[in-house]
């Protein structure tokens, strides 16, 4: 134990355990959350608390919601024809914020990834097969464009394309304000690929 309170000790502990927080950022939350006032420190207590009460995975797209099935996937104003298949849940949110998606999206919970033991079983892809059997006209996959990302996509697309919808992958390339000179081999390669007529 480095300091002569168990509490201060745990507490940093507790947070180092978090992503993208080491031990030096866990400290500095410590020491932030001593100097706060109490209630303030109890609200974000129950906050978490009611995060993981309420918080639950969506039966049929499994994006996170407090309400099954979440408000995407009952929204009638929603393309139920087409489906964004991604990664993560906050992948959904990304694409929200944009507004110019207004499909369905079906959240895999990961990517495939051998060397860590993360197979097709491992995701929602028995749950994706099972809703291209209503009547799904396209399915866009937006994975990332990680090694593990690339071969999901690939996996995915091998299964889906026998059974007929239109199948899509979404663009990659030059991030808006970069410049071609700092771009890599491989950016600049899919950004050809997938350039549009103007």
């Amino acid at each position: 134990m480095l300091y002569s309170s168990n509490a201060v000790e745990a507490a940093i502990e507790a947070l180092s355990k978090l992503p993208g927080i080491g031990r030096k950022s866990a400290q500095r939350l410590v020491f932030f959350l001593l100097k706060v006032p109490r209630p303030e420190v109890e609200t974000l207590a129950a906050a978490l608390v009611a995060l993981k009460e309420k918080v639950r995975h969506c039966s049929r797209c499994f994006n996170i919601t407090e309400a099954d099935p979440c408000p995407i996937c009952t929204n009638p104003q929603r393309d139920s024809r087409t489906i964004c298949v991604v990664e993560e849940a906050n992948d959904v949110l990304a694409l929200e914020k944009t507004g110019e998606y207004h499909g369905l999206y079906h959240v895999l919970g990961g990517a495939l990834s051998p060397l860590d033991g993360i197979g097709p079983e491992n995701l929602k892809v028995r749950e994706l097969m099972l809703r291209l059997q209503n009547g799904v006209a396209e399915i866009i996959l937006a994975t990332n464009p990680t090694a593990e990302g690339e071969a999901t996509a690939i996996y995915l697309a091998n299964l889906i394309r026998p059974l007929g919808p239109r199948l899509s992958r979404i663009a990659r390339g030059i991030p808006v304000g970069g410049d071609l000179e700092y771009a890599d081999e491989i950016t600049l390669t899919r950004a050809l690929e997938g350039r549009v007529q103007w």
